[in-house]
């Protein structure tokens, strides 16, 4: 429990929480050092000091109780800093509230004079005044406090301070610039991520080195698959296109009849499947990003759609534009509606933009996607034709996989869920922004 409180609070980038491995051993250091520099060397110089002031102090309280005057006790006191004082008595202990050497010092001299009435080392700047009562009366003496501390012990405190966040802000200034190679290979990975490939070369350490190279090489070995895949596609469907032409243009020329008119529908129906396939081809080869209103594009969409599918508007929020490809973005959207007509007899489009990303939700009216089957619809060529009743034409299992592929290259994803509204399937593509 303790430790998942801990990590809420942990920062998430590498860079802050270096910074926290460094600072924390640095400030540790500084603390134990202060403790016993308080401890041994502040506390117990005073201890010592404030011991030989009490000899001194006992020296010419004997005189005065010796002498017949003052002018003796006077002889011994002024070589040694201490004065007498008349009329001015002190009635409790006092001392500052930044005064850590204070509590010693009375300590100290409480200690050593049972008759101490109090000490005063707020009053006069400089001196640690003493009342104590003697046989003929109480004395008052004034002691120079630099006689009973040490003098500016905090110089040695500034001094390791100073020292300290030098050492540390040279040491992060470090990191920040070892940190920059991971940084740059971070975003060129996500650049990849979304689509586009961005120039990097591999800096910095060994290690950091070696994850460039490798993922350079990963990024030219996925291009390459993803080349040769569309080229495949492409070129079977391209090939594939000339005997159906001379398949229709045969069955043309034949007489009408049931077997002619089941074969034009057997052809149509492998003329949809090709421009799947292209269609599917064509998701590799992304647009180039621009800037493009999301709100705008899912009213174009609706726009055009709505004149050959019962299409509606939903719901749309937010404002504002954000670099994506207008024209994958609505390949994927239009597939997300085809799908949604096909399978019920409604769709319905919204749009919402937020601070961290776009969503676009496509609804539908008819049985939706069973829970366990919706991440096997977004593999390619997956049907699930006993589940969801086709009203009109046919797929192959390609629409869903589209769009996913180019959710993905924008960094998104697809999601899948039950629409409350229509009862049917409710697809989200969000786009982080």
């Amino acid at each position: 429990m303790l430790a998942r409180r801990l990590k809420a609070w942990m920062p998430r980038s590498l860079y802050w929480r270096a910074t926290l491995i460094l600072l924390i051993p640095v400030l540790t250091i500084l603390l134990v050092v202060t403790v016993v520099f308080f401890q041994r060397y502040y506390e117990d110089v005073t201890q010592q000091m404030s011991g030989s002031v009490v000899q001194e102090v006992r020296l010419v309280l004997d005189r005065l109780e010796g002498a017949d005057d003052a002018a003796a006790a006077l002889e011994i006191a002024a070589p040694l800093g201490i004065e007498i004082v008349s009329g001015d008595l002190v009635t409790s202990d006092k001392r500052d509230w930044f005064d850590i050497s204070g509590r010693t010092v009375i300590a100290v001299f409480r200690e050593s004079f049972p008759t101490l009435v109090a000490v005063d080392l707020a009053t006069r700047r400089g001196y640690a005044r003493l009342q104590i009562d003697g046989s003929s009366g109480p004395v008052v003496l004034d002691v120079p406090r630099g006689r009973l501390s040490a003098r500016n012990p905090h110089q040695f405190l500034v001094l390791i301070g100073f020292t300290a966040v030098l050492m540390s802000g040279i040491a992060l200034i470090y990191l920040a610039n070892q940190m920059r190679p991971i940084r740059r290979l971070a975003l060129a990975a996500e650049a990849f991520g979304k689509g586009r490939t961005v120039p990097y070369r591999p800096s910095g350490a060994t290690e950091v080195r070696l994850a460039g190279a490798a993922f350079l090489d990963m990024r030219d070995r996925i291009e390459r698959q993803i080349e040769q895949r569309t080229m495949m596609l492409s070129g079977v469907s391209h090939d594939l296109k000339t005997p159906l032409t001379r398949m229709k243009l045969g069955l043309s020329l034949m007489d009408e009849d049931d077997e002619v008119t089941a074969m034009r529908r057997d052809v149509s129906d492998m003329e949809n499947m090709l421009e799947a396939f292209l269609a599917f081809a064509r998701s590799d080869a992304l647009d180039a990003p621009t800037r493009t209103d999301p709100i705008e594009l899912a009213r174009d969409i609706v726009r055009q759609s709505e004149r050959a599918y019962p299409v509606s508007l939903g719901q749309l929020q937010g404002e504002g534009t954000e670099m994506l490809r207008p024209v994958a973005l609505r390949r994927a959207i239009e597939n997300l509606v085809m799908n949604a007509v096909r399978y019920g007899n409604e769709a319905r489009l919204s749009a919402s933009i937020t601070e961290n990303a776009i969503s676009f939700v496509v609804e539908d009216s008819g049985p939706g996607i069973p829970p366990d089957k919706r991440q096997y619809v977004l593999k390619p060529f997956s049907r699930l034709d006993a589940a969801r009743n086709q009203n009109t034409g046919s797929g192959v299992g390609l629409g869903l996989t589209i769009a996913s592929d180019i959710a993905r290259r924008h960094g998104g994803s697809l999601i899948i869920g039950v629409s409350r509204d229509l009862g049917g399937a409710r697809i989200e593509l969000l786009v982080p922004r």
